[in-house]
């Protein structure tokens, strides 16, 4: 069974960028609700409930692609859905740092990284919010390394995680309304400049890169 993570900052710490209200609300009962909907889905195929997380999100990816998968198809959409939401929910918040003095300097290795990747530090940043910032409708917008040990930038619709496609996470931020409304609206763009501004953990976007080359 899984079991919602506890998060390594209180509600507050993350305030002004990201509102109490906003974060109790998005980890207590959005992230709490893909976990007791995987848990339930899980009920229904007992034997998928011995896989890890992140197997069972490649199993996803199997079944998507049409291959031979563990998932029946009964329960694919259960499973994508809420496998993913909690995933990428887990993802994000250890990617969030209440510390605004985390920069990037504390990753000199990703930073050269993406600066031969994307032409530039400001010119990966402009892309990386200019991907979140087009997602139509819910998702999220993610650095990754590529099963071709390449950094990518791309966004996933709804719950979709790149570990359904073997694809590291190195950075992401959540664009579904839930993550943002509350203080910001409609103002997505402006959320997004926050956080990548603030609240990212360079020092462990770092160790992740590092550690799938």
């Amino acid at each position: 069974m899984y079991q919602l993570p506890k998060l390594d900052f209180s509600y507050h710490a993350l305030e002004p960028y990201i509102d109490e209200a906003t974060m109790r609300i998005h980890h207590s009962k959005h992230h709490q609700a893909y976990v007791d909907n995987l848990n339930r889905a899980l009920q229904e195929q007992s034997d998928l409930e011995k896989l890890r997380l992140q197997d069972l999100l490649q199993e996803v990816g199997k079944a998507i692609k049409g291959e031979d998968s563990l998932i029946k198809e009964d329960y694919l959409s259960a499973v994508r859905n809420n496998g993913g939401g909690h995933a990428n929910h887990k993802f994000f918040w250890k990617i969030l740092s209440e510390r605004p003095q985390n920069p990037i300097s504390d990753a000199p290795k990703l930073y050269k990284a993406v600066e031969d990747e994307f032409g530039g530090f400001s010119e990966f940043r402009d892309r990386f919010i200019e991907t979140g910032l087009k997602r139509f409708g819910s998702g999220w917008v993610w650095l990754v390394v590529n099963k071709q040990k390449k950094l990518e930038i791309y966004s996933t619709p709804n719950q979709d995680s790149p570990l359904f496609w073997g694809d590291q996470p190195i950075l992401a931020v959540d664009v579904w309304e839930h993550a943002y409304y509350l203080k910001y609206q409609n103002r997505r763009g402006e959320y997004l400049s926050v956080v990548f501004d603030n609240l990212l953990n360079w020092s462990l976007a770092e160790k992740l890169f590092l550690k799938v080359l």
